[in-house]
């Protein structure tokens, strides 16, 4: 078969329009579950500060005199902790043209990269928030940073051989080697959990990466578990929710932490607390664009670091 004889054709044609839908598709992970999860609260310095405190250890021999007198104890006083809050960025740059000329699935270039911004930052603070970074005071020529969550945990750890918890709120952990990584296990997280309990901790929610969190659902401990489904409509292939002898622990996957880490939260014992909340600012115009940028200056609280636990150095595949 060939083209008719005189068939105008758009190979040829002039003046045909373009057809570019008004959808614009994105797919890129923007879930926070961590930050989602855990409380927002206010800072009102650089150096963000709050205590913490303990029970005094039990007494078997608490049994005292009647009539006797009393020589009070002296009392411990509260721990005094803080994080630096760390600023946050994203910004955009448009021309006067790009702003004004019809475009296919926004009306406004700078609003749609405004927006997308926000989404980027917030992804970013959820990624150092559960990272291992220590804080930093910050100078002139070095921008200040936020103490991340797996920096703070050392209660409630379990750690590969070579793995060692942070040796103070400036250092991260130390990792251990590939080969001395471990498959994530149900026995491990059984430990975990009740060195947690031990401890005074109620963590309501483990955190994992996508290859940990699917090892979870194929946890024996699921081996004797009923649920009656349709099997022409579902397979019930997976585990929400981790019945265990210390509580019920949501199970969610997290895209921005570390594979290779699984965290135990009680997200009323952490929060995001900022010092100037997310929001945008314009940039002074400097020729023919628009420039502007989100910010966001913020820290993690972990008000008690007992309260949570770690699984850290778990293979990742």
């Amino acid at each position: 078969m060939s083209l008719t004889t005189g068939g105008f054709s758009t190979f040829v044609g002039i003046g045909n329009r373009e057809d570019l839908s008004d959808d614009i598709y994105r797919i890129s992970p923007e879930e926070t579950p961590f930050v989602s999860a855990i409380g927002r609260g206010k800072a009102s310095a650089v150096y963000h500060e709050w205590q913490k405190d303990s029970l005094r250890t039990r007494d078997l021999s608490n049994a005292q005199l009647e009539g006797d007198d009393v020589s009070p104890t002296t009392s411990a006083p509260t721990v005094r902790v803080g994080n630096y809050c760390q600023i946050s960025r994203k910004s955009w740059a448009i021309t006067g043209t790009q702003e004004v000329v019809d475009k296919a699935g926004r009306s406004s270039e700078v609003a749609f990269n405004k927006a997308k911004c926000g989404a980027e930052l917030k992804l970013d603070i959820e990624a150092i928030a559960m990272n291992t970074q220590g804080y930093s005071a910050g100078a002139t020529d070095a921008a200040r940073k936020a103490r991340a969550l797996e920096s703070w945990l050392t209660t409630n750890d379990s750690r590969g051989t070579g793995g060692a918890d942070s040796t103070g709120a400036a250092y991260a952990p130390s990792d251990a080697t590939a080969g001395d990584m471990r498959t994530f296990t149900e026995i491990i997280l059984k430990a975990n959990l009740q060195k947690c309990v031990v401890a005074g901790a109620k963590p309501k929610i483990m955190f994992a990466g996508p290859v940990n969190r699917a090892r979870a659902s194929d946890f024996t401990g699921r081996a004797n578990t009923r649920q009656m489904v349709s099997p022409s409509e579902k397979i019930l292939a997976t585990a929400s929710i981790y019945a265990s002898d210390f509580g019920d622990l949501k199970v969610m996957h997290n895209l921005q932490q570390r594979e290779r880490t699984v965290f135990l939260i009680d997200p009323e014992m952490a929060s995001i607390d900022y010092l100037r909340p997310i929001g945008s600012e314009n940039l002074a115009k400097i020729g023919d664009s628009i420039r502007g940028y989100m910010l966001g200056e913020w820290t993690l609280k972990v008000h008690n670091e007992a309260a949570h636990g770690v699984i850290a150095d778990v293979t990742t595949t």
